[in-house]
């Protein structure tokens, strides 16, 4: 039993497993491709599809491209025309707002089933100047948007509900064009960390003053690296990830003063998506291939028949999640797992089966016991299987006959939970939502 439940897991390193498991199997498989943009919402959101506009292809009748919203496992919520003007970028909010960028700076914004709310304007000098490239980032206040103008400008707004435009006005002169640039919002200011030939430089809203750090502090001798192709910055903002023209993978803090590693990929093809997987891992995906890279350079690799997309992990045939093993799972199911909780595990099996085996696993809880019940219902609470929340949480519930101490409130509030959560994962809702990401909805 404890092997098929581990069967999808994957070492990286000595003490960190990742897994991946499906999620759906995926109903609009024509949409996957390299001609389209798909973008998903936050928190197991809905899936936004259009024509990429960098793209050449082959249109019939009205050039204005379409935008499907589907959710995560299929279904079509709405659709509407593109009226505007040449999309630069689609995103999202943290409220499920689809954003939607032009070339001019005008950001319009739609709620979750299509319907247009209002737009605002990044200014006349982006507007002159035009849109190249556009990045959705998170702050304190809320969703932030920036954008790079054909001129070398940054503009940016750290609140779409209340949008005041702010330029940054110390980028470098001299290195040429931006290659590359991504926005870090801590200590309650915006940085932008880009790149030109001449190395990176960090630039702080507050004080406008732009630190340069040369591709040489960074990356060992023998590896002549001119650019950074693509960057990723971890969910808190802590560290940052660089993919180089030479196929190298740096890691590190935010800062740039503590290295994780430098890792070669080995990859040939065109790097597609780069993101962080929790804070122990960065997931870089190509056309068919997913490499999950952790902080010590360990690394596990899958292939797909298809093209796929970031971390749920859209190929031509599944609507896949690959995550880190949270650790209460880890010890609980584990090979030779000493942990309590994986005693009251089998002393729950052995019950079941009738077995004076209990006993002796009970045995070995002993003083551990509220501990263990603890354990197997968090345990519970990270899986998406129901045969495996049900075990968990029948662990959970023998032990519970067995202790004086513990208190019955959060098992029962974690069965309220699981039952949400297991709703709104039905394919008829949709929404693969993590007990992680549920207090955050």
């Amino acid at each position: 039993m404890l092997a098929m439940l581990t069967a999808d897991w994957f070492p990286l390193g000595r003490d960190i497993y990742f897994r991946k498991f499906e999620l759906y199997p995926l109903s609009f498989q024509n949409e996957v491709s390299d001609n389209n943009m798909l973008i998903a919402a936050p928190y197991g959101g809905s899936i936004a599809v259009t024509r990429n506009p960098k793209k050449l292809v082959k249109v019939q009748g009205v050039n204005k491209p379409m935008i499907y919203l589907y959710t995560s496992s299929g279904k079509l919520t709405a659709k509407f025309q593109w009226n505007g003007g040449q999309l630069i970028l689609l995103g999202w909010s943290q409220q499920e707002e689809l954003l939607c960028i032009e070339d001019d700076g005008m950001v319009h914004i739609y709620d979750m089933f299509g319907t247009y709310q209002h737009a605002f304007s990044m200014g006349n000098e982006v507007k002159d100047t035009k849109v190249v490239e556009a990045k959705f980032f998170a702050s304190y206040s809320g969703t932030g948007i920036a954008v790079l103008t054909s001129v070398n400008r940054i503009f940016l707004v750290n609140n779409i509900v209340e949008p005041k435009v702010r330029q940054i006005s110390d980028i470098p002169r001299y290195g040429g064009q931006i290659e590359c640039w991504c926005l870090v919002h801590c200590d309650r200011e915006t940085r932008v960390i880009l790149s030109n030939r001449d190395g990176i430089f960090v630039i702080h809203q507050s004080h406008q003053a732009a630190t340069h750090i040369p591709f040489d502090n960074l990356f060992t001798r023998h590896n002549k690296v001119s650019s950074v192709i693509a960057m990723a910055v971890s969910g808190n903002n802590r560290h940052i990830a660089l993919y180089m023209d030479t196929g190298h993978l740096y890691m590190g803090t935010i800062d740039f003063n503590e290295k994780y590693c430098e890792h070669y990929t080995n990859m040939k093809e065109p790097l597609e998506n780069i993101a962080w997987c929790g804070t122990e891992a960065v997931i870089c995906s190509w056309n068919s291939t997913v490499m999950v890279i952790g902080r010590t350079a360990e690394t596990i690799i899958y292939t797909y028949d298809g093209p796929i997309d970031g971390i749920r992990v859209l190929s031509g045939s599944s609507h896949e999640m690959i995550q880190k093993v949270p650790n209460v799972v880890q010890k609980i199911f584990r090979i030779n797992s000493t942990d309590p909780a994986s005693y009251l595990l089998e002393a729950s099996k052995q019950f079941q089966k009738r077995s004076h085996k209990a006993d002796s696993y009970m045995d070995l809880v002993k003083d551990k016991l509220d501990a263990a019940i603890k354990a197997c219902i968090d345990g519970a609470s990270h899986e998406f299987d129901f045969e495996t929340q049900k075990l968990l949480m029948r662990a959970a519930k023998f032990g519970k006959g067995f202790s004086r101490t513990i208190n019955p409130e959060y098992y029962v509030n974690m069965c309220r939970t699981l039952r949400v959560l297991n709703a709104v994962r039905h394919p008829a809702i949709g929404i693969p939502l993590t007990y992680t990401q549920y207090p955050f909805v």
